[in-house]
């Protein structure tokens, strides 16, 4: 069963829900759930692949410390790097998704039309909805490209962020506006 959930994952264009590949083993989700685990258990164990999570769809990726022979084959060097702006860019809807435009621009302190159109350009992040506030803005969110960018399998290997431990830190409850 493992071998099969490999080889539908390694022939999938995009990521799959557990529903899908249970419908297409006819196997419970619970059994496709173990048979991926086993799965992401083995390619840690130097192997050349990984197994990427993103809001309950999965895929076969390559492992990221392999990133820079991947890049050199595909001709990805030059085209692989992000900008100051759009790394700080990048961060801060990582963190706060799903996020404004204009909540990034009070967050950096300048206009981001420039660097979001990038980053959307790139697949980095995605328009996910919109706001219900006044003039409904567009939400931002990353994509399933940024986890495999920075080599995470899922949102949840994003190194915490402390915000207490700057300067002019001002907790929420005591600033004048709120977001």
């Amino acid at each position: 069963m493992v071998a099969c959930i490999e080889a539908l994952l390694f022939v999938a264009g995009s990521p799959v829900s557990i529903s899908q590949l249970s419908e297409a083993l006819n196997l419970p989700t619970q059994e496709v759930e173990k048979g991926l685990a086993q799965l992401e258990l083995d390619f840690r164990q130097n192997r050349g692949l990984r197994i990427q999570h993103y809001q309950g769809r999965y895929q076969l990726t390559t492992a990221p410390e392999l990133s820079q022979w991947v890049e050199k084959l595909l001709g990805l060097e030059a085209t692989a790097r992000l900008s100051r702006a759009a790394l700080e860019t990048l961060a801060i809807i990582s963190y706060r998704q799903p996020i404004t435009r204009p909540q990034i621009d009070s967050i950096r302190g300048v206009s981001s039309d420039g660097v979001l159109k990038n980053l959307l350009s790139k697949g980095l992040i995605e328009e996910i909805a919109r706001s219900d506030k006044p003039g409904r803005p567009i939400l931002y969110g990353t994509t399933s490209e940024f986890l495999q960018h920075f080599g995470f399998e899922g949102l949840d290997e994003l190194p915490p962020f402390e915000l207490h431990e700057q300067e002019n830190f001002i907790p929420e409850e005591q600033r004048l506006l709120k977001d």
